[in-house]
């Protein structure tokens, strides 16, 4: 699989502090950015945002509006679960990333990292989705993956996509294995199933499709 570093680009160099807005609005015009990064002799201080580059004078300097920079980035280190974080918090299509020495390295547009998310075995490996649900002093990481492999399946991934102070929800994607037998091994660990997978569905339609044709047969 490919890095997420790999999707690192310097397309655009960074905004200079000492560039007019004017130059920067014209930048914006002709880009889809909602943010830019802006450096300071060669360092890294925050992002412009377009939305705020329309209304300052365009006879002034970028560091004339240093007070407006956002200041978020990424590390190189960061795995894309965080990166795509960022992206979330910021409200952003452009993040920029520094090393370890706070050195800018260019930029992660956020259309490269949903494609590296689509390439991910979380998405592109085929399997069924399950969302579980248990008391958030009760779950274990380890009982979930034990529960899916001890039934022969595989675990593609899973995360926590909701919590509470007292529940807590957890998204897996599974591979393999009889997903209705994982199902009911989850019910007997006192975890509640939030979403059934297509299987249960198909078994749920047989079973109308079923007592339909009874009544059918009966009349």
């Amino acid at each position: 699989m490919t890095d997420i570093n790999d999707y690192i680009t310097n397309d655009y160099k960074a905004i200079n502090s000492q560039e007019t807005i004017a130059e920067v609005q014209d930048f914006f015009a002709e880009v889809s950015y909602s943010h830019f990064s802006v450096i300071d002799e060669g360092i890294y201080i925050g992002c412009i945002a377009a939305d705020d580059i329309e209304t300052f004078d365009g006879d002034k300097k970028v560091s004339d509006y240093k007070y407006t920079l956002e200041g978020f980035f990424a590390r190189k280190n960061m795995i894309w679960l965080d990166v795509l974080e960022v992206f979330a918090k910021n409200h952003t299509n452009v993040v920029p990333v520094l090393d370890d020495e706070n050195n800018y390295t260019g930029y992660y547009e956020l259309e490269d990292i949903v494609k590296f998310f689509h390439e991910t075995p979380f998405l592109k490996e085929q399997g069924g989705i399950i969302i579980i649900e248990k008391s958030i002093l009760d779950y274990s990481m380890s009982q979930i993956t034990q529960i899916v492999e001890s039934n022969n399946g595989k675990l593609l991934g899973l995360f926590v996509s909701e919590a509470n102070v007292d529940k807590i929800q957890i998204t897996l994607k599974i591979a393999l294995g009889g997903m209705n037998e994982i199902i009911q091994t989850f019910r007997r660990y006192n975890y509640e199933i939030i979403s059934e997978h297509q299987e249960d569905n198909y078994l749920n339609s047989l079973k109308e499709r079923s007592e339909y044709l009874d009544k059918y047969l009966n009349m």
